[in-house]
């Protein structure tokens, strides 16, 4: 056998294994039980037109062939998806470095310390640029995040604004469409009521408990929220903000 072949380098039955195994089931040959496993209107009757098999560095020379027919272009696609640069020292150091995740008890999530420890480093850093007190451990995307948000500060609520029937929640319209999305879709089943409007013409009320906006806006304008925040919070609504984290290295 030529093991230095691509096709020959997967493991697979042996001849006197599959004589076994289909007498086990009960067929003789491997085309009647492909015959008897799947439906004659879908069963292709000629054998498929595949190129002979290659070994793996001219596999790996057409795969570059290939993609290198690709035409590269500029992305303006924005929108909370930007090209970062990330620094060769911490690609090496952290993202590239086995010892965060291998030396440790990676078989027990609750005590793997190597992913906790980069889980604290990352809150540190939110902690820092937000100035906050706290930072949970990350989620999937900004979309996500920010229904999170808006669920937290909705079973936040007091006891007298649960009984005053509080469910409305204010988002700035120059928002993310894809975060807009998703709270619709999380509000819907718990009963929140979602007021789209402009952050500046809004008439914040005592039926609403709490509010979302984006810094930078999705058109990218840089936004003095503190009128608005201060006028949230003296109705006693919850202010959350949806912002780019890159952004507050530099504003």
């Amino acid at each position: 056998m030529k093991s230095d072949l691509f096709s020959q380098r997967h493991l697979g039955p042996r001849q006197s294994e599959i004589k076994e195994m289909l007498e086990t089931i009960g067929v003789g040959t491997m085309d009647e039980l492909v015959s008897r496993t799947i439906p004659k209107a879908i069963l292709r009757s000629q054998f498929m037109n595949l190129p002979d098999a290659m070994d793996e560095h001219s596999y790996l020379e057409r795969m570059r062939e290939i993609a290198g027919r690709n035409l590269r272009f500029r992305t303006y696609m924005g929108l909370g998806f930007y090209n970062t640069i990330l620094p060769p020292v911490i690609q090496r150091n952290i993202l590239e470095n086995p010892n965060w995740y291998t030396s440790y008890t990676p078989y027990q999530a609750e005590i793997s310390q190597g992913r906790l420890e980069a889980l604290l480093n990352y809150q540190t850093v939110i902690m820092e640029l937000t100035g906050l007190e706290i930072a949970n451990a990350s989620l999937l995307d900004e979309s996500s995040a920010a229904a999170e948000a808006m669920i937290m500060l909705f079973n936040a609520r007091s006891r007298s604004a649960v009984k005053e029937g509080r469910n409305n929640f204010f988002v700035d319209e120059n928002i993310f469409p894809q975060t807009k999305a998703v709270l619709i879709t999380r509000a819907e089943s718990l009963g929140i009521e979602l007021i789209f409007g402009s952050y500046r013409e809004v008439e914040l009320d005592g039926s609403m408990f709490g509010s979302l906006i984006q810094y930078p806006a999705a058109d990218g304008e840089i936004r003095d929220y503190s009128a608005f925040t201060a006028s949230a919070h003296e109705k006693e609504i919850a202010v959350a903000v949806a912002a780019d984290l890159m952004s507050l290295v530099l504003i």
